[in-house]
């Protein structure tokens, strides 16, 4: 009996070693495939992360890029700053801007008032004041023969002429005269068309002389079409200073005018 108890003993306790060694074995490799999902998953998580701070460079990258154009856009010149910029023309010695000038402030940033009515024309004629006009008040004039100023505007202290110009003189257009061969050499000056009666120029110069016409002192518009005159910043006397004019003939000739007088100017580059 105790030899039987002894076997049964050792029995149970081998199937019960045996059955340990089976639990212990699959606990074991249950445990090992949760820590290999785990890393799995650390991997997983690596790669949208990295695949993520991809998509965020390729994002930066585009964000440069759009800076980078927004950049090449921004350093291109403005259309209406192309539209100031003052054409010239060499002649002899002298460097000319080839439209009359069209300001409406003078060069320090003050506006020049503008006298439409004959009554405003001459109330600023009278008390010696700046002002400018369109031929007939129209605007479409202004675009093609520049704006006309008395001749307190060109003597104002503020500057008329923009800034690296300078307002043409009496001399400047003895200058000028003297190099084209005297006043019969006006038709080089002038325009090759806009002069009435087919009487244009050859513009051989590049000065293209238009016949812009000029308001006399009581507001009255004459000669569009048939005189181009340009005031000089050069007083004749008290009343009076220097102009010089193209005519139909094609003759360039100075007269002296009143200062409440609307003429063209033209300048030179300082």
């Amino acid at each position: 009996m105790k030899k039987a108890k002894t076997i049964i003993i050792i029995t149970c306790t081998f199937i019960f070693l045996f059955s340990y060694g089976n639990m212990s074995g699959n606990i074991h490799f249950q445990g090992g495939s949760d820590s290999d999902q785990t890393s799995l998953k650390s991997v997983q998580t690596k790669t949208k992360s990295a695949q993520t701070g991809s998509k965020s460079a390729q994002t930066g990258s585009k964000s440069a890029q759009t800076k980078s154009k927004s950049i090449q856009k921004s350093s291109k010149p403005a259309s209406d700053n192309k539209s100031k910029v003052i054409g010239i023309v060499r002649i002899g010695t002298q460097t000319w801007a080839v439209a009359n000038l069209n300001v409406s402030k003078f060069r320090n940033g003050d506006s020049i008032p503008e006298a439409r009515t004959n009554k405003e024309w001459v109330t600023a004629g009278e008390s010696g004041k700046p002002a400018w006009c369109h031929y007939n008040n129209d605007p479409k004039n202004g675009l093609k023969y520049g704006k006309l100023y008395n001749w307190y505007a060109v003597n104002d202290p503020r500057g008329l002429a923009p800034v690296g110009w300078t307002l043409s003189n009496d001399a400047d257009w003895a200058t000028l005269i003297y190099y084209l061969g005297g006043q019969g050499a006006g038709k080089k000056l002038k325009s090759t068309s806009g002069w009435s009666d087919g009487n244009n120029g050859t513009n051989e110069t590049g000065f293209i002389g238009l016949p812009g016409g000029y308001r006399v002192e009581n507001g009255t518009f004459l000669n569009l079409g048939s005189i181009g005159i340009w005031w000089t910043s050069t007083e004749s006397n008290t009343l009076n200073s220097f102009d010089h004019y193209l005519a139909l003939s094609g003759s360039l000739s100075r007269s002296s005018s009143p200062k409440q007088r609307g003429e063209s100017v033209r300048c030179l580059r300082k």
